[in-house]
This record gives C-alpha cells, structure tokens and sequence, in this order.
C-alpha cells in the first residue's frame, strides 16, 4: 500500500476517494532538477499529485519564484502526497511560482477540468483543499514574522525543527529531515545569505545538535534544537 505522509492532501482522504483521485491523472517522471511547472505559464490547466519514483522513498519538490531582479526566493517544500498547481486553476491565471522536482518523482498530471468537476461531486475533499492551502498561507505567514523577530540560527532552528515535525523520519542515527535540501536552499527558505547559514550550520554540527551530508540532514539533539529555537 502506498504511504502519504501526515499533512499532505492524499493523507486525509480516504481508500476510495485517494483511488478516485489517481484515476484523473496521467503519472509523468520527473528526474532531479526537472521543472513540474514554470513561473509565467499563462495557461494553468492542470494539477499535479507527487509522488515518489522510488519506493519506500518521500518525493521532494521545490516551490520558488523570481522576484524580477534576479533573486530566486524558496516559498516551500512539497512532498509525496501533496498538489501543486492548484491556485492556478483554482484563480484562472497563470502560473505564480515554479516546482522542480529535488528528488526523483512522480508526477500525476489531472487536467484542471477533471480535477474542478472532481471537486464538484465531493464536497468535502474542497474542504481538505481550502485546509491545505490555508496551511499553506499559514507557513509563509510564520517564515515572515521569523525574519522579523530572529536572527539567523534561530531563523535556521525554528524551520529545521518544522520540516523535521512534518516531514521527518526517526532512523537509528537520529530524525532524517525526510525532504532533500542543500544548505543553500534552506537559507533562501529563511531569507538568509549564504554566508550567515553556513556560520549557523556549522554552529549546528559543531554543537552536535545536527549531523549533514549531500542533500542531507539528521537531528542528533532534538532537546537541543528546540532550545536553540527560541531567541531566549
């Protein structure tokens, strides 16, 4: 049986509406890098569910956006089990944000239509989708008020800590993040430079709260990160 990660979309529906679901869309592969969707696309007609290409695996994808100036921002992490591509649909316009796959995945692709009409016969699915965006508004609205009242480690422990509490994966060694993201792609997700995350990251390993490694993350000290977490 495929496993959904808690707090996605196909976690809260149930054993026929998840095999309904499936049913809509056509799976499409996307190796590491590759774009799910492009910023700009002016023809938002369809909805993607991820998932992993490997079994036993979590897939990962990217969401970012480029501001115009050049500056690429991180607006979050997706993973198997979540949609992307939704308020493109949902709103008619075009695309506001790219998704590129971080690890190798599976994408099923539902034309928008379908997926509206999907919505139409089951009403309460629209509302585990109007709650997932509104978790989703909810993250980008605490990774503002982070940058407001934190420095950078902290900054650095407060989003480590809730990527693990959503994502992670307890293994012998310790918590795996569960999502594969380099150092610099959680500075961009803390709007911090690349200098000061690595200061706080080898702060972190120094400190043995953390151990890393390619695309790679374990929580060594959980007690630990969770005080660092707090500007007190």
């Amino acid at each position: 049986m495929q496993w959904w990660p808690t707090g996605t979309l196909m976690a809260v529906l149930d054993e026929r509406a998840r095999a309904e679901f499936l049913a809509l869309g056509e799976p499409q592969r996307f190796d590491t890098g590759e774009v799910i969707i492009r910023q700009g696309d002016p023809s938002p007609d369809r909805v993607y569910l991820l998932r992993s290409a490997r079994t036993g695996t979590c897939a990962c994808a990217k969401v970012t956006a480029n501001l115009g100036t050049g500056v690429e921002t991180l607006l979050g992490i997706r993973v198997s089990g979540d949609l992307v591509g939704e308020m493109g649909v949902l709103r008619g316009v075009e695309r506001s944000a790219t998704v590129t796959a971080c690890s190798p995945t599976v994408a099923f692709r539902i034309a928008g239509k379908a997926f509206l009409d999907f919505l139409d016969r089951n009403p309460h699915i629209g509302t585990a989708v109007a709650a997932m965006i509104a978790d989703r508004l909810q993250w980008a609205n605490q990774r503002r008020l982070d940058f407001a009242a934190f420095d950078v480690p902290v900054r650095l422990a407060r989003v480590i800590g809730e990527l693990a509490g959503r994502h992670g994966i307890e293994r012998a060694d310790g918590t795996d993040l569960g999502v594969s993201l380099s150092q610099q792609e959680l500075g961009r997700l803390i709007g911090a430079r690349d200098a000061a995350v690595g200061k706080a990251m080898r702060a972190l390993r120094e400190g043995g709260v953390l151990r890393t490694s390619y695309r790679r993350l374990v929580i060594t000290d959980p007690d630990r990160l969770r005080i660092l977490q707090s500007a007190d």
